[in-house]
Order: C-alpha cells, then sequence, then structure tokens
C-alpha cells in the first residue's frame, strides 16, 4: 500500500471515531429491531476497494467466497446480489437438465413452512414447482421432522425450509428424511449463519445452502448473499445461473482459463465459437460487486463475535422478561445453539393486552419491533390462486400471524438498550391494559 493510500485510510479512521454513537437515551434513542454492526475497519475496507476502481466482481469476491466456504468446510460458496437471488439460484439449479433423471420437473412438489418469508417459497412457484406447506410449533418457530415426514408424497422431490430467527429446525433429521426419500435439501440459512445444530453449522446438513448479507443479517455487505454446497456439480450449476447462464467460468476480466476458449462444439454452434458467449441455463445476472464483497471480508473477520453478542442480548432478554404474564417466550430447539436474529414475543389467549397493544406502546418508546415475516404467507394477496398443498392445520401459522412479533438481539444493541426494552415490556404487561 503506497503512503497516499495508508494517508487517506487513516484519515477515513478518524472520520469513523469522530461520528462514533453518543449516549443512550431511553426513550429518545431509537432500539431497532435489526441493523448492522459496522466498525472503522469496515469503513477503511469499503473506501479501499472504492480506491482500487474494483467495481465488479474480483479478487475481494474471490476471497469471500474462498474464505466463507471455508468457514462452513463446505466446497464452493458462491456470492450473490441479495439472499433472494441465493434462493432463486439454488432451487432453480436442481431444474437443471444437466442433473439428467435427478433434475426437477414441473408439477414437482417441495415441502417447506407457511409461517416465513417469501423468498423461501417464491423460487418454487417460479420453477413450475408445488410448494407443500407444514405448520410450525410456537415457541421454537419452526416445523418437526414429524410434520415434514407427513407432508412426503410421490411427487415430493425436495426440502426447502429456512431457520426460524437464527433458531435451527430439526436440520438433522429432517436431513435423514431427505436422504431415506431421495429428497434434495436446501437450508435456507438466511438468518442463522454461525448457529448449530448437534454440534454442526448450519448450512451443512444440505445438497445447498443459502445467506443473506442484508444489513439486517449475522454479518453485511449492504445487499448481497451467497449460495453454497458441498457438490461441485451443482456448484457448477449455480455459477452458470448467477453467471447469464453462459458455460464460461473465466473470472471477470479474464480470457481463456481453460486454454480453449476457440476449441469448444457445444449445442449445434460451429466448432471454435467464443467460449465466453456459449449459454448452456436460461440464467440472471445476479453477482455482487468486489465493494460489497470488501465488506464482507471484514465482517466475516468477527463474525464469531457477533454470535457471541447476540446470544448473550437474547439471553439478557429472556432473563429480564421471565415470568412476565400473557407472554409466550421463545425457546431454542432440542439440540441447537442458535445465533439468534431475534427474540420473538407470542401474546397468549389469557393476556389482558393485544399484540397491537404491545406494539404501540414499545413504539412510544422509540423501540422497533417486526412481524414474524409473512405469518401464514398463504393468506397474503400473492398466492391467492397459487398451486399449492396443504399437510395438516396451518394453527400455529395463524396465532403466528395475529399474535406475535419480535424485537432486536442484534450486536449493537447495548446491556441498557436490553434492558430498556425488557423493563417497557414487563412495565406494559404488568400495568393492566
Amino acid at each position: 500500500m503506497d503512503a497516499e493510500t495508508e494517508h487517506i485510510l487513516e484519515r477515513v479512521r478518524e472520520y469513523h471515531r469522530a461520528r462514533e454513537e453518543k449516549e443512550f437515551v431511553p426513550g429518545v434513542t431509537p432500539v431497532q429491531p435489526s441493523g448492522a454492526a459496522l466498525d472503522a475497519s469496515d469503513r477503511v475496507a469499503l473506501v479501499e476497494a472504492a480506491l482500487g476502481l474494483r467495481i465488479a466482481a474480483g479478487p475481494s469476491t474471490q476471497r469471500f467466497e474462498r474464505d466463507f466456504a471455508r468457514y462452513f468446510g463446505l466446497r464452493k460458496a458462491h456470492m450473490t446480489n441479495s439472499g433472494s437471488s441465493a434462493n432463486l439460484l439454488a432451487l432453480t439449479s436442481l431444474t437443471s437438465h444437466t442433473l439428467g433423471k435427478d433434475k426437477l420437473r414441473t408439477g414437482d412438489e417441495v415441502i417447506t413452512v407457511a409461517a416465513g418469508f417469501p423468498t423461501t417459497v417464491n423460487p418454487i412457484i417460479q420453477n413450475g414447482l408445488i410448494p407443500v406447506f407444514v405448520d410450525v410449533e410456537l415457541g421454537t418457530y419452526n416445523t418437526t421432522a414429524e410434520r415434514v415426514l407427513a407432508a412426503v408424497g410421490p411427487r415430493t422431490k425436495a426440502i426447502m425450509i429456512a431457520h426460524a430467527l437464527g433458531n435451527p429446525y430439526p436440520v438433522a433429521d429432517v436431513a435423514a428424511i431427505a436422504a431415506e426419500h431421495g429428497l434434495y435439501l436446501i437450508e435456507d440459512n438466511c438468518d442463522a449463519v454461525g448457529s448449530y445444530h448437534r454440534g454442526r453449522l448450519t448450512g451443512t446438513f444440505g445438497d445447498l445452502a443459502t445467506t443473506s448479507f442484508y444489513p439486517a443479517h449475522h454479518i453485511t455487505t449492504g445487499e448481497g448473499g451467497c449460495v453454497l454446497t458441498r457438490s461441485p456439480a451443482l456448484a457448477r450449476i449455480v455459477e452458470q445461473l448467477r453467471d447469464w447462464g453462459r458455460d464460461c467460468w473465466c473470472e471477470p476480466g479474464k480470457d481463456n482459463t481453460c486454454f480453449k476458449r476457440f476449441d469448444y462444439q457445444l449445442g449445434t454452434l460451429p466448432h471454435g465459437y467464443d467460449h465466453k458467449y456459449i449459454f448452456t441455463h436460461l440464467g440472471y445476472n445476479l453477482k455482487a460487486t468486489d465493494i460489497q464483497a470488501a465488506l464482507g471480508v471484514s465482517q466475516l473477520s468477527r463474525l464469531d463475535s457477533f454470535g457471541k453478542a447476540r446470544r448473550a442480548n437474547w439471553q439478557r432478554m429472556h432473563d429480564g422478561l421471565a415470568g412476565v404474564p400473557g407472554l409466550l417466550l421463545p425457546r431454542a430447539t432440542e439440540h441447537s445453539d442458535p445465533s439468534w436474529f431475534g427474540f420473538a414475543l407470542t401474546v397468549t389467549p389469557e393476556a389482558p393486552f393485544t399484540r397491537r397493544g404491545l406494539e404501540d406502546f414499545l413504539g412510544s418508546r422509540k423501540i422497533g419491533t417486526r412481524r414474524l415475516f409473512g405469518g401464514n404467507l398463504t393468506r397474503h394477496p400473492a398466492y391467492q390462486g397459487r398451486d399449492y398443498r396443504v399437510v395438516g392445520e396451518l394453527t400455529n401459522s395463524d396465532i403466528i400471524t395475529e399474535h406475535t412479533l419480535w424485537v432486536g438481539v442484534h450486536p449493537s444493541l447495548t446491556d441498557e438498550m436490553i434492558d430498556h426494552v425488557a423493563g417497557s415490556i414487563r412495565e406494559f404487561a404488568g400495568s393492566g391494559h
């Protein structure tokens, strides 16, 4: 690094220190339910990448993909422009003609949950497949292996489920069901990076895993996501789909990595047609930029400390709300060590207050809340008239729709902020609203 660049970056560090957050004032300073934990090293990483004018995918992207795959102990990671794109790529890869008889075909079924975020479900519909919805448990907000097994039918070909608010679903048992019935398993790990189930990181049980790097998530690149797999064949398909559908695997700005650029014959093209412009899939351009990846590299170095803070904040919130009447507190699924995304609260039937009342009270104190995403997705306008199947009742998904919200436990929250949130909830619940 030259002296001029180092001088600029030192000024960036000074700038960051001068803008550090001021003292927390309860009821005045907003307590957000989610948010990125950004420090001086992140700001420096962004500026350094910008100074290098690395505006497309490049060295930082390659480093991030390598390091992120290594974190999970998986073969390949492909960075994308969002977690939603990662989900689309993961599911679409299973429809590839290169999988032969094992590919998913129009009308095949994919088991998922009704209570969640739409980007887990939308790729199923977008690929002409049929979602099969199952219910979840209150408290863990995840489905069970028994519900998944009951949903397996003659046309079931895959399972695609998200770990809810960082809390793993019983993914080891679900993976065993997938293996027994010859099903693909996609782990939507967008809310659970760094969570463990039976001693293994979530995201390592399925054929494919996805992550999101939106600011609300465990690490951020602003916008961004990733698809991970241990399968070289699936990784190759994901890369092709992400990169316009082209057969070539050259990095941006590189030519003739294979030394056969003008020596291929594919489809009915003439021999020697430029490999950079041979397309084997109906793909997209869903790549991220090197500036995003530079932030990701910086954030990844602190992922474990972020997880430690999330766990501590969740436990402090849980301790602060123990015994509060009218509220069902969250719990970890059995054999799990979650890196919590949020702290869910469900207002119970005997409560003398409503979810909306609690929501409004917290809002009056500048405490942000969120619903458990879409609640029962089958009740949304986007899914009316769609072809799907429901196995069992969606009773708990409906309860979540009406009575559940969550508050933050992200690393930027201090002990004082957590105590303020817990104290406000306790005050409201005890005031006879």
